[in-house]
């Protein structure tokens, strides 16, 4: 039998009935690394990114404000994104529609989209979150507990932002090799707030801005660590692991973060409900104009692993936040963005170069390089 979910506050500080958690605990076990001993058994094949945890990083008062006055300046933007994106979910899938986030940067955009579909159409659907790992694949044993209780055809796959489009790809391939080895078929869509990479057909936005929940870790996520497959910890019939870290709870700031954007709710919806038609009728095939981007970024600074490089500004503040980051590509244009106030704090915490590149250079607003070589006296 498949295990069962987790639900606040045992686990997580979301409302039991905002999320489900396909997963494991793990909470007691030690898993979390130094950053530069985790990125160098990472990068020489030692060890998966998913094996451990990076220490959760604890930001000063200055960061926590700049948090807060994102959050202000950017609710009503993230309202909107929240409701398009949910009027396009319902479109596609009905009022039965399964909402399954992909833990954890999709939770908190799963737990807003749950969230309007009830405000907005008296809905109360079904949220899940599940782990996903890039060259693992997808959670097996959430995907039959989803099969067990709920029709596959009626899900959505959740996300918070896409960078260069490997989740996108990787959802892809795990559902396709699920489908060949079961028979059972889940819809490959990915909906996400954000498609800054052009390679998903549902979204909020395509503009490459600062989702306020991408400022920081488990605080804004409901108090859970990243995903953890691990095969001394996860067995055959287990969900993949992860953390919940109770003893962060007087810094969570996971319901301001929901509260702020839905409180924005009743401003945005006339105007969600004018343009989402609109949006449903245009042609929003992905062209997937970011993964060319990367190319030609890992050409010019001579990386050959892309999975180096962190394009957009969700994806740049994770390298800065738990990577060894080398340098930061600002586009010029975006250089005194607001949404760029916190990396720009960030790097200069962590003595990283930010570099002003031409806009026709990046079709995002930033991107993150991590340090290539770490261990090996890198840093070229």
């Amino acid at each position: 039998m498949t295990p069962e979910p987790l639900r606040g506050p045992d686990f997580g500080s979301y409302p039991a009935e905002d999320v489900a958690w396909l997963l494991k605990d793990l909470s007691q076990v030690k898993l979390e690394a130094p950053i530069e001993e985790r990125e160098a058994a990472i990068q020489a094949g030692r060890a998966h990114y998913a094996e451990s945890l990076p220490v959760e990083y604890q930001p000063g008062p200055e960061y926590r404000r700049l948090f807060h006055r994102a959050l202000e300046a950017s609710a009503s933007r993230l309202a909107y994104a929240v409701g398009l994106v949910t009027e396009l979910i319902l479109a596609e899938r009905g009022r039965e529609t399964v909402l399954v986030s992909l833990a954890r940067a999709g939770t908190p955009v799963g737990v807003l989209i749950r969230r309007w579909a009830r405000a907005a159409h008296g809905l109360d659907l079904p949220h899940y979150s599940l782990s996903i790992v890039r060259g693992r694949g997808i959670d097996r044993v959430a995907l039959r507990y989803l099969t067990e209780h709920h029709d596959p055809a009626s899900v959505m796959f959740v996300d918070g932002w896409t960078g260069k489009g490997v989740i996108t790809r990787e959802l892809t391939t795990a559902l396709e090799a699920y489908f060949r080895d079961t028979g059972v078929r889940f819809p490959g869509d990915l909906a996400v707030l954000a498609d800054p990479g052009r390679c998903t057909r549902l979204y909020g936005t395509r503009e490459d801005f600062l989702i306020p929940s991408a400022c920081l870790n488990s605080t804004v996520s409901g108090l859970v660590s990243r995903t953890v497959l691990n095969d001394e910890l996860i067995g055959p019939n287990d969900f993949h692991g992860a953390k919940f870290y109770a003893e962060l709870a007087p810094s969570d700031v996971s319901g301001v973060f929901l509260d702020a954007v839905c409180a924005r709710f009743g401003e945005v919806a006339e105007r969600v409900a004018r343009d989402w038609p609109a949006l449903r009728e245009a042609d929003r095939t992905p062209d997937w104009s970011g993964w060319a981007a990367v190319r030609r970024i890992g050409e010019r600074y001579g990386i050959d692993d892309l999975n180096l490089i962190k394009p957009g500004v969700g994806e740049t503040t994770r390298v800065l936040l738990r990577r060894v980051p080398w340098r930061v590509l600002v586009r010029s244009d975006a250089l005194a963005s607001g949404d760029l106030a916190h990396i720009r704090l960030l790097a200069a915490e962590r003595g990283v170069p930010v570099v002003e590149v031409e806009p026709d250079a990046l079709p995002y607003a930033c991107a993150g390089l991590v340090r290539p070589d770490v261990g090996r006296g890198g840093g070229r």
